[in-house]
């Protein structure tokens, strides 16, 4: 696997919404400097849901968008998606909370799978959108960074599996916003999970 694209986002207002976003990520070219906070010159407008230690990198697999490229029938490029990093090589229905991606230097740790929003609607140009990834259940990566550095295109990326008990970014999409027993709920906490999705769990335990 490799750095298909680095993108990074500016401010913007999507066409029917009134607040500015960050999702229009664009590749960018020569190298990116990754902190713990993420890419250092991408935005992100909406703190309260995105952003942050444990939602630092937002990740998708090339070979999803090539994908859904073709179920829509229109070409998805890199960033279309929000994301940060498309890697080629990279299916996301491999990646479980957990695993760590080593690219150089730079280590991530996945903690999250992407769940869509309006603002994902929006951007994709497509009310029935959120719908239609949710029912596809193959959601990005989010990302905290344990080892911050410098990355650039065609780095290679290392894919190391989580060793403890695996919840696939699947299972965890699908777990998110229903209601869970103390059983389930304590087996999704054992995990890495970041923070928000955490909370989110807890507060529909049973």
């Amino acid at each position: 696997m490799k750095i298909l694209a680095i993108c990074r986002g500016k401010p913007e207002i999507l066409a029917g919404k009134s607040y500015k976003t960050g999702i229009n990520k664009v590749p960018v070219g020569g190298a990116v400097l990754v902190d713990r906070e993420g890419l250092v010159g991408d935005t992100i407008c909406n703190r309260k849901h995105h952003g942050g230690p444990d939602q630092a990198i937002y990740v998708e697999g090339a070979m999803d968008l090539s994908r859904w490229a073709e179920e829509l029938g229109r070409p998805v490029p890199p960033g279309q998606f929000g994301e940060n990093l498309t890697i080629e090589g990279l299916e996301n229905g491999i990646l479980a909370v957990g695993d760590r991606l080593r690219i150089g230097e730079v280590v991530l740790e996945v903690t999250a799978p992407r769940i869509p929003c309006a603002t994902f609607a929006a951007r994709m140009d497509d009310p029935s959108f959120v719908k239609r990834y949710t029912k596809a259940a193959r959601p990005g990566a989010y990302c905290r960074v344990i080892a911050p550095g410098v990355l650039t295109t065609d780095q290679t990326v290392e894919y190391l599996p989580y060793q403890g008990e695996r919840l696939t970014l699947r299972e965890m999409m699908v777990a998110y916003g229903k209601t869970h027993s103390r059983e389930a709920l304590t087996r999704f906490l054992r995990a890495p999970l970041a923070e928000r999705f955490r909370k989110a769990l807890e507060a529909k335990s049973l």
